[in-house]
């Protein structure tokens, strides 16, 4: 495709505005500087100094910076042509944004972002998949009645897995799984008899008899690989959190609720991802998963990308492509394709752009609410405990994330994991069990309580 084409019809800049300055708000910021079609010149985040921080990290002069506290502030600022940095949404919302990027990562502070945005007569772009996991379909549903868009992002995950999997079914490939490489790789050192991933290095001495697949069942390797690297994490919540967004944009599902997760080298991956009864993992056809690249310390990472792996349908034709380099299962009747990268975002633009010009979201139109990721207790929990939600990976300490059917809220029914997070326990939680709607405290006040309440409602779960 030709983006310069598609997107020629634009008549001015696209205006935006992103909530959160953080990790992904800043790059967002950064290349908002050099897209010629977007202008990224409004920023919020807890504090205006903390937005204002990151314009003057980006070279913005301190003089083209305006702290803005109220809507009147903001407004000169507009017509100044300056850089606006605010500590509350209210104030700049009234502006003539186009485009409004959430990416606060906060369940809640995101869910109040994103109905205020629409209710504005604003697009949304939902960076935060923490709001985007409990009520997405609805602000979806909720946009769309106002002729509006929201939408999942080109540079994470989920939006370029989306892309990848309607690509290869409007090219008619049979595909039989789908999914991204986790986070971190593992990095073994054979030398130094040591696995690192995420900064952590653990000795493994007896890990070398692990490190090909061979001819070896995909089962007995990814379980032989798992044991040995048992010192290191290997289920991840944002992980789960990311495939939920895919299977209500696709209809795709993992066959397992803490899904598969094999550490497996790049090559391996359509041999891991094949049907047990062709010598994968899998149960079935179309099924969202995740793989932890396995590599030594100087091959090329994953870089956190995202697959498809599709059915050889034609002999000569794989052969041909087995020979430039694609990778192809050991069988020969799976091959892998694949996006080696997500750029947060320096590459955000094109769903901005798709939003604003064309009014077409970069996931499906109109997604359903299929998957719950939901917690389970992995140690006894007392009541009075607060689910705190915390980390870069915004876990939540002494639970573990799994995915299920989607549910309508209902006690006794398991809560999304987001929804009951930052919230305290009423009563006492066991180890192995769901945490339920009954078991937490959430006030009515709950913004993204209300939405979840409609979303429920309006696709009668």
């Amino acid at each position: 495709m030709n983006h310069l084409d598609y997107f020629a019809s634009a008549q001015r800049p696209v205006e935006t505005c992103v909530l959160g300055s953080g990790g992904f708000g800043r790059s967002f910021l950064a290349q908002g500087m050099r897209v010629p079609l977007m202008r990224a010149r409004i920023a919020v985040d807890m504090d205006a100094e903390i937005a204002a921080a990151a314009f003057l990290a980006l070279g913005v002069p301190t003089t083209e910076v305006a702290r803005c506290f109220t809507a009147d502030e903001a407004r000169r600022a507009w017509a100044e042509g300056k850089y606006i940095a605010a500590g509350d949404f209210s104030s700049v919302v009234g502006l003539p944004i186009d485009v409004v990027v959430e990416a606060t990562g906060n369940p809640e502070a995101g869910a109040r972002h994103s109905r205020i945005a629409i209710e504005a007569g604003h697009h949304l772009v939902l960076v935060s998949k923490e709001v985007d996991s409990v009520v997405g379909p609805y602000l979806a549903h909720l946009a769309r009645q106002r002729g509006k868009v929201a939408t999942p992002v080109d540079g994470d995950q989920p939006s370029l897995l989306i892309g990848l999997i309607t690509w290869a079914q409007l090219l008619g490939f049979d595909i039989l799984a789908a999914g991204k490489a986790s986070e971190y790789d593992f990095v073994y050192d054979q030398a130094a008899g040591s696995m690192s991933s995420n900064g952590q290095t653990v000795s493994l001495s007896n890990f070398a008899p692990h490190w090909a697949l061979g001819r070896s069942p995909a089962m007995e390797i990814a379980q032989a690989r798992a044991q040995a690297c048992a010192a290191l994490p290997q289920r991840c919540v944002p992980d789960l959190c990311e495939l939920l967004v895919v299977a209500n944009s696709t209809g795709f599902l993992p066959d397992r609720p803490d899904l598969h997760a094999p550490i497996a080298r790049i090559s391996e991956v359509p041999s891991f991802f094949g049907a047990t009864a062709d010598g994968g993992l899998l149960s079935g056809g179309q099924v969202l998963d995740v793989f932890h690249c396995l590599r030594r310390p100087d091959e090329a990472s994953f870089a956190g990308g995202v697959f498809v792996v599709i059915r050889c349908e034609d002999d000569v034709t794989w052969d041909l492509l087995a020979a430039k380099g694609h990778v192809v299962s050991r069988d020969g009747q799976r091959a892998m394709v694949y996006l080696p990268r997500h750029l947060l975002g320096l590459e955000a633009a094109t769903s901005v752009l798709e939003a604003a010009i064309h009014g077409r979201s970069s996931g499906a139109q109109a997604p359903f609410p299929r998957l719950d990721l939901v917690a389970r207790a992995t140690r006894n929990l007392s009541a009075g405990t607060v689910l705190a939600m915390g980390g870069h990976h915004h876990t939540i300490e002494g639970t573990a994330g799994e995915l299920h059917p989607a549910q309508a809220l209902a006690g006794g029914h398991p809560v999304p994991f987001y929804l009951a997070a930052n919230r305290q326990l009423v009563r006492n939680v066991q180890a192995g069990a769901l945490i339920t709607l009954d078991d937490i405290e959430i006030d009515a006040s709950s913004v993204l309580l209300a939405l979840r309440r409609q979303q429920d409602a309006s696709f009668h779960l």
